[in-house]
């Protein structure tokens, strides 16, 4: 028994180019914004260490997307994370936020220059304003892979990520990684959070531009 088409070749006609009109739960993720007031909570020698932050992502619409069958519409996204007041990147990553209309599914995919790739998957409705995604380490649909060292040391068991679109514009991520830490019995959970205000609203999708 599978929820998965017989045909799975056969793609959609009469595809809708215009990205920014079928986002779903992702329209309010669409643009550039900055928060001012993340925090970190990460693993340390000694205790948990508490890291202010600031932050500026992009996210924008890219093309319609076919899997044969599957249609999906989504953004790519670049994170680039500051410590108050430093010009030094303390956190970098990039990615996609997808949408499938047809079910409701999501899928964050995220790579971070220490040696990690994480895809997360949820579901939620086309005017959703809170969703969550998750993946676990050794799935190999909504999974964790790390690098040598970070498999070693920090190793990544889980993740889950909840993003709210607030009423004033703007919208909020609350992240939890469960990692294991060498030499230490229990798991630790390292959290991240922060408030985003657009800066600048997002570029139209190739397809649609040129429409």
């Amino acid at each position: 028994m599978t929820d998965q088409p017989e045909d799975i070749f056969r793609e959609q006609d009469d595809i809708d180019v215009d990205t920014l009109a079928n986002l779903g739960p992702l329209t309010a993720l669409a643009g550039v914004w900055e928060g001012a007031k993340g925090l970190d909570v990460n693993p340390d020698a000694a205790a948990p260490r508490r890291q202010a932050f600031v932050e500026r992502i992009e996210l924008q619409p890219i093309d319609p997307q076919s899997n044969g069958p599957q249609l999906l519409y989504g953004l790519r996204y670049h994170t680039r994370v500051t410590k108050p007041g430093e010009t030094e990147t303390y956190h970098d990553q990039v990615g996609y936020w997808l949408w499938e209309p047809a079910t409701g599914l999501l899928m964050h995919s995220l790579t971070i220059p220490r040696g990690q790739a994480v895809l997360a998957t949820g579901h939620a409705g086309a005017d959703a304003t809170s969703f969550t995604v998750t993946a676990t380490r050794g799935s190999t649909t909504n999974g964790i892979v790390s690098a040598p060292f970070i498999d070693h040391a920090f190793r990544t068991d889980a993740f889950t990520m909840t993003v709210t679109a607030n009423p004033d514009g703007t919208w909020s991520y609350f992240e939890d990684t469960v990692l294991t830490v060498l030499g230490r019995p229990e798991s630790f959970h390292h959290t991240d959070r922060n408030t985003l205000t657009r800066v600048a609203p997002p570029t139209p999708n190739p397809l649609a531009r040129a429409g």
